[in-house]
């Protein structure tokens, strides 16, 4: 009896692991890309796995706060059809996003959420890449001062070895810019 009780839970673990081929594992830590995901999960290939960062945040209009170390790891999660990234900042506040492309729409959701600002609703981005190679994203957000706009995230200089990200707020034309946070990462090697 305890024989084929072990060899049905061998049976099934393995049949787990190659139903599940592309999420992460020993020997994938960051997953893999599905070949049945939309082609546009490429988009982030150079981002998967952990980075180096240095994060710097506007604190009044004139200053910007000190610089702080983090690591970014972005990875393939059910099973490599979306990404999940994650920050680990040293100062201790933390954050993460789940990013799915909608072929519907052609467009990135990304639903963001941070361990100082526990939520009941997750903010969320649209977006995609540009005739530049950025990854940019947009939310919908009034200024202080009552006019309309967006919060603007830009993923640039996107390469092998890291990339950029900037954080702004701009018009609904985009005449007008804020920066309110920059990042800068390098790739570990992985």
């Amino acid at each position: 009896m305890k024989t084929s009780f072990f060899a049905a839970a061998i049976f099934f673990t393995l049949i787990g692991y190659s139903q599940y081929a592309y999420e992460p594992s020993e020997k994938n830590p960051y997953g893999l890309l599905n070949p049945k995901a939309p082609r546009e999960l490429a988009d982030y290939a150079p981002l998967i796995g952990t980075c180096s960062c240095k994060s710097v945040a506007r604190i009044s209009q004139t200053e910007w706060a000190d610089t702080v170390d983090m690591k970014w790891t972005f990875k393939y999660i059910m099973d490599g059809l979306a990404i999940q990234d994650e920050t680990l900042k040293y100062d201790g506040s933390h954050s993460g996003s789940i990013r799915q492309f909608n072929s519907d729409s052609a467009k990135w959701y990304v639903h963001y959420y941070a361990s100082a600002t526990p939520t009941s609703s997750l903010s969320s981005w649209n977006g995609g890449m540009d005739r530049d190679d950025k990854m940019i994203l947009y939310k919908d957000q009034t200024a202080p001062n009552g006019m309309e706009g967006y919060f603007k995230i830009t993923f640039s200089n996107i390469s092998d070895e890291g990339f950029n990200w900037l954080g702004e707020w701009v018009d609904k034309t985009e005449s007008f810019s804020y920066p309110t946070w920059k990042i800068y990462c390098k790739k570990n090697s992985q």
